[in-house]
């Protein structure tokens, strides 16, 4: 048996940094946005939100079991992160499994069809979510995250878990009202963090695939309507950095742009995903998509893809992504 605590002999001083910064960010930032004064507060907010970010992709990291030597340790740090991001409401093992069957099945297996949801919805209704999602208010991937919430009390199969989530929902209820009575500023100062995670979150995934999407139980296989083979994957799989003139930038989000190589090896950790990228697809790539040319999509199809058939189509080489409509609903902290 190991008793070596990091899996990789390299990822002590890389992981040691990103849990560090994930936890003082998230204690740090939230006790500045409760007493500091309001520029100080505002700075902390945008730390509190990007040690959020940095957690949700921390728990992506244990989801694959690339941080520590054991599974249960992996286990552990993952459930931490849900904490962290306010997705604990879901159990890790189920957030684990929807994601590696995105991995295997080469597809989105998501766990509600946002869409037909929808379209099957009062009009006023669709109207509103799609006046918010005009707003920029990410309502669709708010929907999935209070779909969590409530699959335990809307779905037979899951009913064990409704003692689970009503616990949570008073811990966490308690722990706000707290917050809200020492500083009522710090309250909405989390919500504007907590919104700042999720739109960054939604932003990454929307454009890092262009798989088909069904919303299927956890049993049911894939439909076998498409050879979803390796060179498929990789033709369907997006590499939206967040810098090519400067690399670095993509450590915002843990190197999770660095995506075809994450894909190629999901085993790799994120601090290796550089010098993948490089390895397997040179100065070059034919999938690498800066974020820069996708800000136009994102604004521009904003209300589009509530309510669209595919992802769109997209070609890196074109030097543009206009056609690239994005993904919604398909965030690893709400695949349950």
């Amino acid at each position: 048996m190991s008793t070596r605590l990091f899996r990789h002999s390299d990822g002590a001083l890389p992981n040691t940094l990103a849990l560090a910064y994930s936890l003082s960010g998230y204690a740090g930032g939230l006790w500045l946005m409760a007493t500091a004064s309001w520029p100080a507060a505002l700075a902390a907010t945008l730390w509190f939100a990007h040690a959020m970010i940095v957690s949700a992709y921390l728990f992506h990291e244990f989801a694959h079991g690339t941080i520590f030597t054991q599974p249960e340790a992996n286990t552990r740090g993952g459930v931490l992160m849900t904490w962290l991001t306010g997705s604990c409401y879901a159990r890790y093992e189920h957030l684990r499994r929807k994601h590696m069957r995105h991995h295997v099945d080469r597809a989105d297996v998501i766990s509600l069809d946002t869409k037909a949801l929808l379209l099957a919805s009062p009009s006023w209704v669709r109207r509103a979510m799609l006046a918010l999602e005009w707003a920029y208010v990410p309502a669709v991937e708010l929907l999935m995250h209070a779909y969590v919430v409530a699959r335990p009390f809307l779905d037979p199969a899951r009913h064990a878990d409704r003692g689970r989530v009503l616990a949570i929902l008073a811990l966490r209820g308690m722990a706000f009202v707290a917050l809200g009575m020492f500083a009522p500023r710090a309250l909405l100062l989390y919500v504007v963090a907590y919104l700042i995670m999720v739109s960054v979150l939604r932003f990454a995934d929307a454009f890092q695939h262009t798989y088909d999407a069904y919303a299927i139980p956890d049993s049911e296989p894939v439909p076998a309507d498409t050879h979803r083979d390796k060179a498929y994957e990789q033709a369907h799989t997006y590499s939206n950095l967040a810098s090519l003139r400067w690399p670095w930038l993509n450590l915002l989000l843990l190197n999770f742009p660095y995506h075809n190589a994450h894909h190629e090896k999901p085993t790799a950790p994120w601090y290796r995903l550089p010098a993948l990228h490089r390895e397997l697809y040179g100065n070059d790539p034919a999938q690498a998509i800066p974020m820069s040319k996708l800000l136009l999509p994102f604004h521009r199809h904003r209300v589009t893809r509530v309510l669209a058939d595919d992802y769109g189509e997209v070609d890196p080489r074109a030097g543009h992504a206009e056609g690239f409509i994005g993904a919604v609903s398909v965030s690893f902290l709400t695949a349950v």
